[in-house]
C-alpha cells in the first residue's frame, strides 16, 4: 500500500533535516509518495507569499503532511506561517512527546511524557495592536473560548487513554487570570470528572515548570493552552536532551501534521550540521498515525541505538555531557544514512530500557495507536 503525504521542507536547516527524514522513511519499505510545496522564505520568492494557498490545498487533499521548520521572524517581517497554518487547517491539537534517548549524560533520564497544547487560539495567536499613536504602549488579545478547551481537554484524556497512560495533568493560570484562565480550569475539571479510569490533577503554570524540573517522572499527560504549551514542550524537550530529538505533531478532526519542536536556525543552513533526529522521529509519528506500526518502531529503535552508540551522531549528541568519551561529530546527512541503515536490522524483540519511573507506558510505546 502507497500513502501519499504532503512534504513541506520548511527554511533554514528544513530541506537538509526533511532529506534525512525522508531517507529513513524510504528504509522502513512502507510506501510514501511525497508531494512537495514550498512555504516560507523560499515560497515568498517564488509566489509573494509565504503560505501560498497549494500548500493548504496539498494538505486538505492528502490530510498527511511532513513539515520542516519555518522560519518566522523576530519583533518584524511576516507572520508565523505555522500559527497560519494551524489557523486555517484547524489544526487544535499538538501533541509534543519528552522521551529521553539522548543516552549518556541526560539529566532526566526517566523523562516520558506528553505535552498536549491547544494549537488555534489565546495569546500564542499573535492579535495584538498598538493602543497609541507613538507606538509606546501594545496590547495583546487573549481569546479562549470554551469549544476549543473542551476539544483539548477531551483530545488530552483520549490520547491518555489510547496510549495506556494514566494520568493527566491540567496547567492554567486561573488565580490570576479569573475570566480565560478559569474558563479553561472549568473546562478541564468537567472533562476529567468524565474519565473516572484516569487520575488527573491541576497546576499553575510556574509551579509546574518548577515541578517538571524538580521530578518529571511524576508526570505522563500535560494538557494546556498555545502560549504555556509552546514553554513547556521546550522545557520537556530539554530535560530529555534537548530541541535535537524533540519530534511534535498537529492533528485536527480529519488532518494531521508532524514537525519538529525546533525552529529552522539559518545561521546552520547549508551546513549539514543539524541534528536530524527529531525530524526523523516525526516519520515515527506518521508511520503510527498511518497504523505502520512495526515501521514506526525500528525507526525508533534505529535511532535509539545510533544516538546511544555515541559513534555517529551529530555535534549536539556529542557535546560533553551526553558522553563520557571523546566522540568526532557527524554531519546530518551521515548520522541519517547510520539510522536508516540500521532500520531493517533493529530487533524488535529486545526490550529497550525503561525510563526510571516515568510514563506508565514506557518509551517504546509513546504514542502507539
Amino acid at each position: 500500500m502507497s500513502y501519499r503525504v504532503t512534504l513541506i521542507p520548511g527554511d533554514g536547516i528544513g530541506p537538509e533535516v526533511t532529506a534525512a527524514a525522508r531517507l529513513v522513511a524510504d528504509a522502513t519499505g512502507v510506501g510514501i509518495d511525497w508531494e512537495v510545496v514550498e512555504a516560507g522564505e523560499t515560497a515568498i520568492r517564488a509566489h509573494g507569499t509565504p503560505l501560498p494557498a497549494e500548500v493548504l490545498d496539498s494538505v486538505r487533499k492528502n490530510r498527511l503532511a511532513l513539515k520542516g521548520p519555518i522560519t518566522t521572524p523576530i519583533g518584524g517581517g511576516f507572520r508565523s506561517v505555522n500559527v497560519a497554518l494551524r489557523q486555517e487547517l484547524d489544526l487544535y491539537a499538538s501533541v509534543r512527546p519528552a522521551r529521553s534517548i539522548a543516552g549518556e549524560g541526560t539529566r532526566y533520564p526517566e523523562t516520558d511524557l506528553i505535552v498536549v497544547r491547544e494549537a488555534t487560539e489565546g495569546l500564542y495567536s499573535g492579535v495584538e495592536h498598538w493602543v497609541d499613536r507613538d507606538h509606546s504602549a501594545g496590547e495583546t488579545v487573549n481569546v479562549i473560548t470554551r469549544k476549543a478547551c473542551d476539544r483539548i481537554c477531551k483530545f488530552g484524556f483520549e490520547m491518555a487513554r489510547r496510549e495506556h497512560r494514566h494520568h493527566v495533568t491540567g496547567v492554567h493560570k486561573a488565580n490570576i487570570m479569573k475570566t480565560t484562565g478559569a474558563l479553561f480550569q472549568t473546562a478541564y475539571r468537567e472533562m476529567a470528572a468524565k474519565y473516572p479510569d484516569l487520575t488527573s490533577d491541576e497546576r499553575l503554570i510556574d509551579n509546574m515548570c518548577m515541578q517538571l524540573v524538580k521530578k518529571p517522572s511524576e508526570y505522563d499527560v500535560i494538557v494546556t493552552t498555545n502560549l504555556f504549551g509552546d514553554i513547556l514542550s521546550d522545557l520537556c524537550a530539554g530535560l530529555a536532551g534537548g530541541l535535537g530529538i524533540a519530534p511534535g505533531a498537529l492533528y485536527g478532526d480529519t488532518l494531521a501534521v508532524f514537525e519538529p519542536v525546533h525552529g529552522s536556525a539559518p545561521k546552520y543552513a547549508g551546513q549539514d550540521k543539524a541534528d536530524p533526529v527529531a525530524e526523523i522521529l516525526c516519520v515515527e509519528l506518521l508511520l503510527r498515525h498511518l497504523g505502520e506500526r512495526e515501521a514506526a518502531s525500528r525507526v525508533f529503535r534505529a535511532v535509539w541505538e545510533t544516538v546511544a552508540e555515541k559513534k555517529v551522531v551529530t555535534y549536539d549528541l556529542a557535546l560533553p555531557g551526553y558522553t563520557d568519551r571523546p566522540v568526532p561529530p557527524s554531519s546530518c546527512s551521515a548520522m541519517a544514512k547510520e539510522i536508516a541503515r540500521k532500520v531493517p536490522l533493529v530487533d524488535l524483540t529486545k526490550p529497550l530500557p525503561r525510563p526510571h519511573g516515568g510514563g506508565a507506558a514506557g518509551v517504546d510505546s509513546a504514542l502507539e495507536n
